[in-house]
């Protein structure tokens, strides 16, 4: 009876594990095989015929390839922004001591879960005060802000594992402040700005909400928005077209991903870097 009791307190793990991977395989299961029927519907099905139909029809409508411009723009601008002012910002915290550093670090620690909703009706009045409203660029500024909490937290323990005698040997040699930050932080701390900026990219890239309520112009609308365009009124949905853009929507994280990997597995021991 142990022995069964056993056996089965190391199986029962697997078994949760196998039906969690099994729920979030069936959603992309069916929206890789939706994206290629003509006649797809909210099931899962073995399609009669294959077309590539539904990717045609999105790539051919300027609305979209529009839609995918600007969330690129907005997504891409916004990690550039978020990890140069971050890693700025990181330096003093990492590097210099504060009387009051503890205390700021966990206001930035309380900010990192600040809902965004939490902000969105006073940052929408300020807006419309400022004459920001349906203005890419003040969007692209207000993510940027909602990202840094994170980004600072995150780049600022990076930046602690780089030893301040690398530093202190360019100092002695001639570099600014500023010279060591580019040339010898900044390139060791590679794989942490990557991480940094694909978790801005991606969150950006889904983000449906700020877009949402900040521009009112369609023809300023992100990807994230626009996809909403194929659940039409009644409860009639283009799922074949709605799986397609889905696909079309995952690639450039996707991309950003495999791009980033090969930076991201440069690092090397920062423990030894400052011996000899």
């Amino acid at each position: 009876m142990k022995r069964k009791f056993i056996k089965l307190e190391r199986t029962l793990p697997y078994v949760i594990l196998t039906v969690i991977g099994v729920l979030f395989l069936l959603p992309l299961l069916w929206v890789l095989i939706a994206s290629v029927d003509p006649n797809a519907n909210s099931s899962i099905k073995v399609p009669t015929a294959f077309t590539v139909d539904n990717f045609k029809s999105i790539l051919t409508d300027p609305v979209n390839i529009w839609a995918f411009i600007i969330g690129l723009l907005l997504s891409l601008g916004q990690g550039l922004l978020v990890v140069l002012v971050a890693g700025l910002a990181a330096y003093p915290l990492s590097r210099y001591q504060m009387k009051y550093k503890k205390h700021f670090m966990f206001t930035i620690l309380f900010m990192t879960s600040l809902p965004i909703t939490a902000v969105m009706v006073p940052v929408y009045q300020l807006f419309i005060y400022m004459k920001l409203q349906d203005s890419l660029w003040g969007t692209m500024f207000f993510l940027t802000a909602a990202g840094l909490p994170y980004a600072i937290w995150m780049l600022k323990n990076f930046m602690d594992a780089v030893p301040l005698e690398l530093e202190e040997s360019a100092w002695i040699d001639g570099a600014s402040v500023w010279q060591g930050l580019k040339r010898i932080v900044a390139p060791l701390m590679i794989p942490g700005i990557c991480t940094v900026g694909i978790f801005t990219f991606s969150g950006s890239w889904g983000n449906f909400f700020v877009p949402y309520i900040l521009i009112q112009s369609p023809e300023k609308l992100p990807a994230s928005v626009t996809i909403y365009q194929f659940f039409g009124n009644f409860g009639m949905v283009e799922y074949g077209k709605l799986a397609a853009f889905s696909i079309l929507y995952t690639f450039p994280a996707i991309v950003l991903y495999i791009f980033s990997q090969r930076f991201m597995s440069q690092g090397f021991s920062l423990g030894g870097a400052s011996k000899g």
